[in-house]
């Protein structure tokens, strides 16, 4: 008696394209990202080739002659170079240890809220900074940090302390720069603890309560370990970028008062490339950045994924 033929569906090309068609909306959704990426990420990767020629804009890029790390060594060996890269990697640094927590802090606490009315209304007051460009956050602090009116020296003036000028002082550029931060992203980042701390199983809170736990206690052995992984996975991005402290604020208030400890890698990359036109040792600049940032990255990822078996890839 002959045996039955199987059912089993055979995995190849056919049951691709079904998934693909059957994705087809997903795929519609995600395709002006891929384009965005393609057009102003991946392809200008291949001006790197500039950082390594000595660029002429009439020659273009690949008739430009060959220079190989003459502008790599050129940038290590200026007097500047230590300076930068110490001011960029603290603004980056602190950015990380005071700004990387106040997302989950205001996460946790939201999420205590038992009130949906007023649990919304810190929600929205609390992100609402995002969305106000550095621009007016810049002239915002310049308001209230004036010597003549501003707000700070107003308030420190009812106890008779002389005006200060906060903007023309180095030793304060950094406090400014990372308390500014928090306020403007840190209603942002919790949407993503939020929205994975709503994974969590209501159970577990339920047995907690039956056991006499009280809500610091929920939320250390419950809310926290339930939501490990992203914190590890932001906490590696935010490694991954501790070099890529921002551009536009940082240009946006410093002054030549407090070069000494606002002037970073971003800043200078601008003045040489785009002020003095020297595009080859703007890009030798930029690979460096970009090369060390991703080595942070793989560094960060292979120890959580040695370590808490939670990484990237």
């Amino acid at each position: 008696m002959a045996e039955p033929e199987s059912h089993v569906p055979i995995l190849g090309k056919t049951s691709y394209w079904r998934r693909v068609i059957a994705s087809k909306y997903l795929i519609l959704m995600f395709l002006p990202t891929l384009v965005y990426y393609v057009l102003f990420q991946y392809l200008p990767m291949f001006g790197i080739a500039i950082a390594f020629k000595n660029y002429n804009v009439r020659k273009g890029v690949w008739g430009s002659d060959w220079v190989g790390f003459r502008y790599f060594e050129l940038f290590f060996s200026t007097p500047d170079f230590l300076i930068l890269l110490k001011n960029t990697f603290l603004l980056g640094l602190y950015s990380v240890i005071w700004g990387f927590p106040a997302p989950l802090l205001l996460a946790l606490l939201i999420n205590e809220i038992r009130s949906s009315v007023f649990k919304r209304f810190v929600q929205t007051v609390s992100y609402l900074p995002h969305f106000i460009s550095n621009v007016v956050v810049v002239s915002m602090l310049t308001m209230f940090l004036s010597p003549s009116g501003g707000l700070i020296n107003t308030i420190i003036g009812l106890f008779g302390v002389e005006p200060v000028y906060f903007l023309s002082l180095p030793e304060a550029f950094r406090t400014i720069y990372i308390s500014s931060g928090i306020w403007q992203s840190v209603g942002w980042g919790t949407i993503i603890y939020l929205a994975a701390l709503t994974t969590v199983d209501p159970h577990l809170y339920e047995a907690a309560d039956i056991d006499g736990a009280g809500r610091w206690k929920k939320i250390w052995h419950i809310s926290m370990p339930s939501i490990s992984s992203v914190i590890v996975l932001l906490l590696i991005l935010n490694i991954g970028g501790l070099l890529s402290t921002g551009f536009e604020k940082v240009f946006l208030l410093y002054n030549p008062l407090t070069y000494e400890t606002a002037d970073i890698i971003s800043t200078y990359t601008y003045r040489v490339g785009l002020v003095n036109g020297n595009f080859s040792y703007a890009a030798a600049i930029g690979v460096f950045n970009g090369v060390t940032n991703l080595l942070l990255l793989l560094a960060a990822n292979s120890i959580s994924k040695k370590y808490k078996e939670v990484s990237l890839w």
